[in-house]
C-alpha cells in the first residue's frame, strides 16, 4: 500500500485508540483467569489480534459483542497434551517475550515462531534464563523459532533489564500464575519503568500478588482466590499512537484528543512535557487534549526509558527552530527496524539533517521540508511520523508498504481524513 500525504492544515477531535500495550496485557492475564473476563475498548491492531489468537490457542474463547470482547478461560496450562503446539507470534515482540515464559508453564513442547522483523530480534535472555527456571530451550543461536518445555519452576533469580523491560513481564505473568511460597526476581538495569508499572497494574486488577521494591526486587506471591470471578478491565488509550496526532496539532493546525489518561503508567504520556517545553500551544481539561500549531523552539529530551517516542519527535523536531536532542538511540536497534539509521534515512530525503552521535540523536530543524519518496521499512512508526511530517512539508511526500501501520493504528490514515488532511491511499 502506498499513501501520498499532501500538505494540509487540521482541525478536529479524535479518539485515541486503544492501547495496544494494554490490550495484549489483558489478553494474558485473561488466559491466566480460570474463569470469564470482560475487557471494554477492545484493540484492534494486529499486534492485538495477534495476543488474542495465541490465547484462543491455549484454550481460552472469546467473542465480542456491543463493544466488550469477553474471554472465558480454562486457566492456563490448560490440557494440551499430545500435541505439538506452534504459536505464531507475528511481528509482535511483547508477545513473543510475554507469552514465552507463559507458555513455559505447560509441560508439553511448544515452539514459538514470528514474521518479518521479529525473527532477527534478539531473543537470548531466554536461552540464559528459562533453563535456571527447569525449563528446557532450543533457539536458533539466540533467535527465533525457540522450541520450550517445562513446566516453568519459579525460584529467586536476577536478570538483566537493560534489552528490554518485555521479558521481565513475561516473567512476573509466568511466576504470578504459579508460585506456592512468595520469590523475588532481581533486575539490574531495568530499562521503560512505566512499562512494569502497567504490567504490574494490569496484574493486580487481575488477583495477582506483586510488590516492586525500587525496580530492583520483584516480590510475588500467590495468586488471590478469583476463580470463576468476573473480571472487569478497560483498555486505556494509547499515548504512543496518540502522539503523532498531537504532534500534527502542533505542526500543522489543531487537533483535541479524548480517550487519554494523565494518570496512566504508559510512558509516552512524556509527549505533553516535550510539547509543552518546545512551546506548543496545549490546552488540557477532563479527558481532552487540545494541541495548536504555534512557532516551536528545539527541545532536549531523553528517551531511554520511552524509545518509541523517538519517531513522533523526530517529527516534531523538524519543525522546531535549532537542533533538537533526542538521547536514547541504543534502544532503537531492536525495533522492527534499527529506527535511528532508519529515521535519518527517511527524514534526510525529506530535508531534514539528523546526526547520531554516541547515545544521541541531534535533529537540525527549522528548515522547510520537501517533496519526497520515503519507505516504511515496515516499521508502523516510520510510516506514521513520514505521514505527520508531511503534512507541513512543501509539497507531497509518497509513503510506501504504508500498509505496516497495521501493526498498532489500523485507521490511522483514515483518522487523518477525519481532521482534514488530504491524503490518497494506493496498491502499488
Amino acid at each position: 500500500m502506498q499513501a501520498k500525504i499532501f500538505p494540509s492544515q487540521i482541525s478536529g477531535e479524535l479518539r485515541a485508540p486503544a492501547s495496544k500495550s494494554s490490550m495484549q496485557r489483558a489478553c494474558a492475564a485473561a488466559l491466566l483467569h480460570t474463569g470469564t473476563t470482560q475487557i471494554k475498548n477492545p484493540g484492534i491492531s494486529n499486534d492485538d489480534k495477534t495476543a488474542l489468537n495465541i490465547i484462543t490457542q491455549f484454550g481460552a474463547v472469546s467473542k465480542f459483542s456491543n463493544g466488550t470482547l469477553t474471554i472465558i478461560s480454562p486457566g492456563f496450562p490448560a490440557d494440551i497434551s499430545g500435541i505439538i503446539k506452534i504459536i505464531n507470534c507475528g511481528e509482535s515482540g511483547l508477545s513473543v517475550r510475554m507469552f514465552t515464559p507463559i507458555a513455559a508453564l505447560s509441560s508439553e513442547k511448544i515452539i514459538l515462531i514470528g514474521e518479518g522483523s521479529l525473527q532477527n530480534r534478539p531473543m537470548d535472555f531466554f536461552d540464559k534464563i528459562l533453563p535456571q527456571l527447569d525449563v528446557e530451550i532450543i533457539s536458533d543461536n539466540g533467535r527465533l523459532p525457540l522450541e520450550i518445555k517445562g513446566p516453568l519452576q519459579p525460584s529467586d533469580i536476577s536478570v538483566d533489564g537493560s534489552l528490554s523491560s518485555q521479558f521481565l513481564t513475561g516473567l512476573l505473568f509466568a511466576f504470578g500464575a504459579s508460585v506456592k511460597t512468595p520469590v523475588t526476581i532481581s533486575v539490574r538495569d531495568l530499562k521503560s519503568k512505566p512499562y512494569i508499572d502497567l504490567t504490574t497494574d494490569v496484574m493486580k486488577n487481575f488477583g495477582f500478588n506483586i510488590s516492586n521494591e525500587n525496580y530492583k526486587d520483584f516480590i510475588i506471591g500467590p495468586k488471590n482466590n478469583v476463580v470463576n470471578t468476573v473480571i472487569n478491565y478497560t483498555v486505556e488509550g494509547d499515548w504512543s499512537s496518540a502522539s503523532f496526532l498531537l504532534v500534527a496539532g502542533a505542526v500543522a493546525g489543531a487537533v483535541r484528543i479524548s480517550g487519554l489518561d494523565e494518570k496512566s503508567s504508559q510512558a509516552d504520556k512524556a509527549i505533553v512535557s516535550v510539547l509543552q517545553n518546545c512551546g506548543a500551544e496545549l490546552i488540557i481539561s477532563d479527558d481532552l487534549i487540545e494541541v495548536r500549531k504555534k512557532a516551536l523552539k528545539a527541545f532536549m529530551f531523553d528517551a531511554t526509558d520511552c524509545p518509541d517516542l523517538f519517531p513522533p519527535l523526530v517529527a516534531l523536531a523538524a519543525y522546531c527552530k535549532g537542533n533538537s536532542v533526542i538521547k536514547g538511540i541504543h534502544r532503537l536497534a531492536a525495533k522492527e527496524s534499527n529506527r535511528a539509521e532508519t529515521l535519518k534515512e527517511v527524514f534526510g530525503l525529506m530535508g531534514i539533517d539528523i546526526l547520531l552521535e554516541n547515545d544521541e540523536m541531534i535533529i537540525k530543524g527549522g528548515g522547510p521540508l520537501r517533496s519526497a519518496n520515503i519507505s516504511s521499512h515496515n516499521d508502523h512508526r516510520i510510516a506514521m511520523a513520514g505521514a505527520i511530517a508531511a503534512l507541513g512539508a512543501q509539497g507531497e511526500v509518497l509513503i510506501s508498504h504504508a500498509e505496516a501501520i497495521n501493526k498498532s493504528y489500523p485507521d490511522f490514515f483514515d483518522d487523518l481524513k477525519k481532521i482534514g488532511a488530504a491524503l490518497e491511499i494506493t496498491e502499488p
